[in-house]
């Protein structure tokens, strides 16, 4: 199943950002039993619970591309990653694990954000490009793995699940009547 967690922390915060991500972590600890990893930077913090299904050796995440500009932490599962590998072995992509998040880096590099329309599973992404201080969160068209999240002060936080994303102290436990509302009616809840 696993579990990602993590925020962008671009203020000076008044709360232990490594402490905040391990109870944000230690919440979802049911989604990946097998391992947990994370990535602090000044400006970003990411978390990673594995349940070890595919590349048990080298699969460990949050993946950090071989030239450290790209930090990629991922739940779910890529079905085509195989033809994408091969594919990529053929332009001349090198490759140091057999996992689909490897591949995930890679077409990230060739395509940018649109190596999305390649890929076909179930999933939920987050990837730190560190040169263009860039964080991007994605997830499968059916929406099928979830992602939670919060924008507020100028801070990103986002979870698998409500109860990892309730750990980090900014986020309000308050129910919103107007967005229960709007949930209850549209089965989401629009911006703002």
């Amino acid at each position: 199943m696993c579990g990602i967690a993590g925020f962008t922390s671009f203020n000076k915060k008044n709360y232990d950002t490594r402490e905040t991500l391990k109870a944000m972590l230690d919440r979802i600890e049911h989604r990946g039993p097998d391992a947990s990893g994370d990535y602090f930077e000044d400006s970003i913090n990411l978390g990673h619970r594995r349940l070890s299904i595919v590349d048990l050796e080298s699969g460990k995440q949050p993946l950090i591309s071989a030239d450290g500009k790209l930090i990629l932490s991922f739940n779910g599962e890529i079905y085509n990653y195989i033809e994408l590998r091969n594919q990529l072995i053929k332009e001349g992509f090198q490759f140091q694990t057999t996992s689909d998040t490897e591949v995930i880096i890679h077409m990230y590099r060739k395509y940018g954000i649109d190596c999305l329309k390649y890929l076909n599973g179930m999933f939920a992404i987050t990837l730190w490009d560190k040169e263009l201080e860039q964080l991007i969160i994605a997830r499968d068209r059916m929406g099928e793995k979830p992602i939670y999240y919060q924008y507020r002060d100028e801070e990103f936080i986002f979870a698998s699940e409500l109860k990892s994303l309730v750990k980090h102290p900014m986020v309000s436990k308050e129910i919103s009547p107007t967005g229960l509302n709007k949930y209850l009616t549209y089965e989401y809840i629009p911006a703002p």
